[in-house]
């Protein structure tokens, strides 16, 4: 008897839109079908087409509705714009559909509360497509804490360095406003939040925050990296800049934006020191736990290099995890979008330091290098391709509200310069 695949449609044609259409159309097409995609625009949508073996239906993203139900849904994939994500959840539920949506879940308090509410009333599904759970090296970090390695949590130091290739292109794209991504605390930190709840079995219930934008937008004349271009593309200025951003040097960011960019006027090569930038890009965060443990975190969207230092302080020892995924960004790279494997060199080093005895080193696998260390494939064969997942890694709406109430007690005491409560914020 031939298996029954899932109907899935996407909405949000742009680059991240990739992963999981390879996903559904190649890796995982013995259990999924790919039905429809919807956005807001269609060179977008005819682009991806092209990419595909076979083309589906394309649909306006404000008929999100009509190609629910013509189309015959049952799942429906969200990489749109952060800001727009609560509106196509909920269309989706109350439609009859499960959800996989890109993280953050939302933006703000009262659609993360819309969500829940209509996963609530619709018994609909959702799932938050939180990668970093699926790195085999945060998988055996979960592991070592769950089996108290180090005893009882007291405190955990997460520092997360974003590289001047990396961290500058949210300084590009619509990211640049809080109004569309909340803020990197939302956007790219709600990865980090997630994870520390997942490690400790936590949920935050203070959130403390200091933070400014140091680097990027008005500050760059200060520091001497301002030239005068709006966007780079046909700018002289911006030809030998390293901050700047050659669309049409790629045929992808060409196909999806470039030649895009006459239908709705959206230019993914902003000056990253430009005016007009509402988000920081140095934030640092205390939160205390209802396990009791704290947490001291900082972001950095301007470092020389790339990866991530945690260090975990318990009742036996101590447990310390050092990623590189880049040591260095040439000239050369800069400009470039960070998409899968770095062309600098990258190491993984987890410790355990117990008390009264020498410390030891976790033999780990082999790093990956593409897709977020390989947790993009791992991820979307739960996902999608139906493989069991006894570590709970696959992320529910519930635990999407949950990373997503760190980034917004942190923004709220960004504004008030006090310690949020984080029943202060959503339910």
């Amino acid at each position: 008897m031939e298996r029954t695949r899932r109907r899935i449609a996407l909405v949000g044609a742009g680059s991240r839109a990739e992963m999981f259409l390879r996903a559904v159309t190649e890796d995982h097409a013995d259990t999924a079908e790919l039905v429809a995609l919807a956005d807001v625009n269609q060179s977008r949508m005819d682009t991806h087409n092209g990419w595909l073996k076979n083309p589906v239906p394309t649909y306006r993203a404000t008929d999100l509705t009509t190609m629910l139900d013509r189309e015959r849904v049952d799942e429906l994939i969200v990489t749109s714009v952060d800001s727009t994500h609560a509106g196509h959840i909920v269309t989706a539920l109350e439609a009859g559909c499960d959800v996989i949506t890109e993280k953050p879940m939302t933006v703000d308090a009262a659609s993360s509360d819309r969500i829940l509410d209509a996963a609530e009333r619709t018994g609909g599904r959702v799932r938050v497509a939180f990668n970093y759970r699926f790195n085999p090296v945060h998988e055996v970090v979960r592991t070592l804490l769950a089996g108290g390695e180090i005893g009882e949590i007291g405190s955990v130091h997460f520092e997360w360095l974003l590289d001047v290739r990396h961290g500058a292109d949210y300084f590009r794209r619509w990211h640049r406003e809080k109004a569309n991504s909340g803020g990197l605390l939302v956007h790219k930190s709600g990865h980090h939040f997630d994870l520390v709840n997942w490690w400790l079995s936590a949920a935050p219930v203070e959130v403390f925050a200091s933070g400014r934008l140091f680097f990027y937008g008005d500050q760059g004349q200060r520091h001497g990296y301002a030239r005068e271009y709006d966007r780079a593309h046909g700018s002289d200025a911006a030809r030998d800049d390293p901050f700047a951003l050659d669309l049409a040097a790629d045929p992808k960011l060409r196909a999806l934006y470039l030649d895009a960019e006459a239908e709705d006027g959206y230019h993914r090569d902003r000056n990253v020191f430009a005016p007009g930038i509402t988000i920081e890009d140095d934030l640092a965060v205390l939160v205390r736990y209802d396990t009791g443990a704290t947490m001291s975190y900082h972001l950095t969207a301007y470092a020389p290099w790339e990866g991530y230092r945690l260090m975990v302080n318990g009742s036996r020892g101590r447990l310390e995890l050092e990623v590189i995924e880049s040591d260095h960004v040439s000239p050369q790279a800069a400009g470039l979008v960070k998409q899968g494997a770095s062309p600098e060199s990258g190491s993984v080093t987890l410790t355990i330091r117990p008390f009264w005895s020498p410390p030891y080193a976790i033999e780990l696998q082999p790093v990956d290098r593409a897709g977020h260390g390989g947790a993009d494939r791992r991820m979307t064969a739960v996902l999608l391709g139906g493989q069991t997942d006894p570590m709970r890694r696959s992320a529910t709406a519930r635990d999407g509200a949950l990373a997503l109430l760190t980034g917004l007690a942190a923004n709220e005491s960004l504004r008030t310069g006090l310690p949020v409560p984080t029943d202060e914020v959503t339910r």
